[in-house]
């Protein structure tokens, strides 16, 4: 699985230096943070809708068009997927309430 995300993420890397009027990546890192959160803000949506709905198809559609715009997310803000990946490593096995009771308090 990695294997895919880090060949996204180079494609996406390039893409921050391509032309914006040719690469819909290029024209989503151009419009700004906010563009690129509202389309992940969609996609989630859309992949709830697909679950409610109960299409598998469509939840397996959307959700990779989720992780997809998810990706450019990172790349954005400069995050490797190999740090997300990491993270959920370091989680694995963990009680979820163990590991949310660890977390610093505000």
């Amino acid at each position: 699985m990695s294997d895919v995300f880090n060949r996204l993420s180079e494609l996406l890397e390039q893409r921050k230096a391509a032309d914006p009027s040719v690469s819909y990546v290029a024209k989503l890192y151009a419009k700004g943070l906010d563009s690129i959160l509202k389309k992940v803000g969609e996609e989630a949506t859309e992949t709830v809708i697909a679950a409610k709905d109960g299409e598998r198809e469509a939840v397996i559609y959307e959700t990779a068009d989720l992780w997809f715009h998810t990706l450019i997310m990172l790349a954005h803000l400069n995050i490797k997927p190999q740090e997300v990946l990491d993270e959920l490593a370091r989680r694995e096995g963990l009680s979820g309430i163990a590991e949310k009771n660890a977390r610093p308090q505000d």
